[in-house]
This record gives C-alpha cells, structure tokens and sequence, in this order.
C-alpha cells in the first residue's frame, strides 16, 4: 500500500502503457539508461533493504496521528518514513523529467481532478482547436482501459496510456518512460492528464510546468475547501461544463472565492469544452505560459 494517500500499490513501481494499442511492461527491478539526450538514469531498488516485521501497532489513528494516515501494522513514525523515501525518489525522477522537458522546450502541462470532470473533452477540443498552432502529445493515466487514449488519438494526435491498476495517481517515473516513449517533438506541450482524483495526485511532482485543477460545475462549490492540497497546488482552475450552470443551483463566484482561500495565486477560467465557451481564454493562457517558460 502506499501511505502517501492509501492506494493499493506502492509508487514508484512496475506499471503497464499502451501506445497505439502496444503494451509495454516494466518490471523496475534493474538500472534504465536512457537515450534521447534524457538524463533519466534510475536506480531500481527492491525491497530487500526493508524490514517486514513490524510489530502491531495498538492504537488505531484512523487519520488522526502525527502521520495523518492509519496503516494496520505500521507506526506512525514508520509511516512517516515510508512516505519521505517514496516522495524523495519521486522528487528525483520529476526533476530528471524536468530537466529534460526544459532541454527539449517541451511545455507539460498535468491535468487533476476527480472523474467525470471533462479532462479528456477539454483536451480533445484543445487538440483539435490548436492543431495548426501546437503540437500537442498525451500521456493518459487511468486505473484501467485504454478508451481515453483512444479519443484522443482520433484527434491525430500521439498519445500514451498509462494503466495504474490499485494505484490512484501518476508519479514521476511511469511519466519519464512514457515521455521517452513518444519520441516528444522539440518545441511541442505535453499534456498528463492524471488519473480521476483529487488527493493523491497533489503530492507527486511529475516535472511538469504546471498542474491544472478541473472541476465542473455539477461537483459543488465546496470543493476546493474539501480537497484543499489539490487546490493549492495548482496553478490554474479551470471550471468546466460552464453549459450546465442554467440548469444547476450553482454559485461560480462562490466556488472561486472558496478556490482563492486556499491558493490566492490561483489563476481560474470557466469554460465549457462542449460549446466552445471560454475556452480561447485557456488557449491564450497556454500559449503565454509556454511562451514565457521558453523565454
């Protein structure tokens, strides 16, 4: 388990992506020198060095204790420490793909939010939209299928689907192989869209530019105040399915305000990737930000 944010498989570890309906496997369990000018030389370690026999822990946190998780059979130090060393090793991987990414000029955006928000129907109407103005590849992060992937390589563009099984989010490591395995064109945007969640995915740095906050208007306007880390660690909130609010009880200036408590620099759009609505204001925003993280 991992006790960063309780998901069924640790992080850092073997996964499976699909491109163009191929699978590849990595087992993680070996050193992976890479080409590609890409300095992303990892060290995989097993868990040999880990010691399994923890004595039981009597007193049941249930998210309470210092570590702010309860894991049966782990003290609230040990959990502690589980959750440095897995953090650190994805904090080094992120800056090996960030390194890379600024070499190569390559603007990566990461998309978060809980499912059903309409990421993908914002990346797919952004693709087509730009395509005489960006190139734009995909890496796309679901527990399972492909479908996601799929739509969006109907648009014509390259796209990765990462499978996390139990796990609820990407790290840096499944985003540095996948990266590499679409061959990302100099000068081009890299959009990840994480998988649907809107916890653990605030703690992972994939080396991206920025992270994007998605929520629709069907969520509620108390979300930022319930799932405050995400929201603080995005740089820009999009509200979408802006078509909606006429058949909702939604207040938009109150979900921004409640946004704005958590993160004061939060940058927020309202679109709808349906019709169109707003969403020439995200393409400026995209182009300025590449712009200025080239310059």
């Amino acid at each position: 388990m991992c006790t960063v944010c309780g998901c069924g498989t640790s992080s850092i570890e073997g996964h499976k992506h699909e491109e163009g309906g191929h699978r590849h496997s990595h087992d993680h369990h070996h050193d992976h020198d890479h080409d590609h000018d890409h300095d992303h030389h990892h060290h995989h370690h097993g868990d040999g060095g880990h010691d399994h026999h923890h004595a039981a822990d009597c007193s049941v946190h249930y998210g309470k204790g210092i570590a702010g998780v309860n894991v049966p059979g782990m003290s609230q130090e040990r959990i502690i420490q589980v959750e440095r060393d897995i953090l650190s090793k994805n904090d080094a991987y992120a800056e090996e793909n960030r390194r890379y990414l600024e070499r190569q000029g390559i603007f990566a955006l990461n998309f978060v939010s809980s499912p059903g928000s309409g990421k993908t129907s914002l990346l797919v109407r952004t693709i087509s939209d730009l395509k005489d103005r960006l190139t734009i590849s995909v890496i796309e992060g679901d527990q399972q299928t492909s479908n996601d992937a799929a739509r969006i390589r109907e648009t014509g563009a390259r796209a990765i689907q990462i499978n996390t099984g139990k796990g609820c989010h990407l790290d840096a490591h499944m985003v540095g192989h996948a990266a590499e395995d679409l061959a990302l064109e100099p000068g081009s945007a890299l959009f990840i869209e994480n998988v649907g969640n809107l916890v653990c995915p605030a703690a992972f740095d994939l080396g991206e530019a920025h992270k994007v906050v998605v929520l629709s208007v069907t969520e509620g306007e108390d979300k930022p105040l319930k799932y405050p880390n995400m929201f603080a660690a995005a740089d820009l909130m999009i509200l979408n399915k802006a078509d909606l609010l006429p058949h909702l009880d939604f207040n938009v200036g109150l979900c921004i305000a409640n946004a704005l408590r958590v993160n004061p620099r939060l940058q927020t759009l309202t679109v709808s990737a349906r019709t169109g609505e707003g969403m020439e204001a995200f393409y400026t925003w995209l182009e300025a930000s590449a712009a200025h993280r080239s310059a």
